[in-house]
């Protein structure tokens, strides 16, 4: 059977383009009558569709589905300020960690100064008070020993008087501040206050590493105010 050039095109759906191509190649067996030319098909193949005939569709990209973004919700932003407030209180409790933990550190840093520098006035004190018994003694021989020996025990006796009515007047910043009715933060400014201006304030006695208030002499109302 013979077809021609647009019968051959219909039937195997091929574009003229690529039929003349196969023709020039000599895949296909045509003959040429009157100008005309006509290629040569068998009954099998004019029934079957070859490789070189058939048209495979065009896949369709699929379109590609976005990523649904999950709804805002009122509970999803509560639950959000909930762990942010969560966050700033224990960021709010390490600070107050810290500040006590400074305040300790500089509160055992005076009781170290005051140790030392008792320790160094302890031992003046004994050097001063051996130099006084020879003084004394060497008095005691030039005069009457019994008059020396009364003056010493009356300046002893009065001077231990006098320690024990200012010790007794004393009281403990740290205690004083607790019998306040007073916050936590509020009674840590106050104390932050004294220690700031302990080593230029009179008013606060030092003893033993620790703060001291003496009520009958002085005023503390505007370090104590809040």
């Amino acid at each position: 059977m013979r077809l021609t050039i647009d019968e051959y095109c219909k039937h195997f759906k091929m574009s003229k383009e690529m039929l003349s191509s196969k023709l020039k190649a000599k895949k296909l067996n045509y003959i040429i009558e009157n100008s005309s030319t006509y290629i040569i098909v068998t009954d099998k193949s004019m029934h079957q569709d070859t490789s070189d005939t058939q048209i495979i569709p065009a896949l369709k990209a699929k379109p590609t589905k976005l990523p649904i973004k999950p709804r805002t919700t009122v509970a999803t932003v509560l639950a959000l300020y909930q762990r942010e407030n969560q966050q700033l209180k224990d960021k709010i409790v390490k600070l107050e960690e810290k500040i006590d933990k400074l305040i300790d550190d500089k509160e055992q840093m005076l009781r170290d100064e005051m140790q030392k520098i008792e320790h160094v006035y302890s031992a003046k004190d004994e050097q001063l008070k051996t130099i006084l018994e020879l003084v004394n003694t060497k008095l005691m021989m030039e005069h009457s020993p019994e008059v020396h020996e009364i003056e010493t025990i009356e300046r002893s006796s009065s001077d231990e008087i006098e320690k024990e009515d200012s010790s007794s007047k004393l009281i403990e910043l740290r205690s004083y501040v607790r019998t306040l009715d007073l916050k936590s933060y509020q009674r840590k400014v106050i104390k932050k206050r004294f220690l700031a201006v302990y080593d230029s304030d009179i008013r606060i006695i030092q003893q033993n590493g620790k703060l001291y208030l003496d009520f009958s002499k002085y005023d503390y109302s505007d370090l104590l105010e809040y």
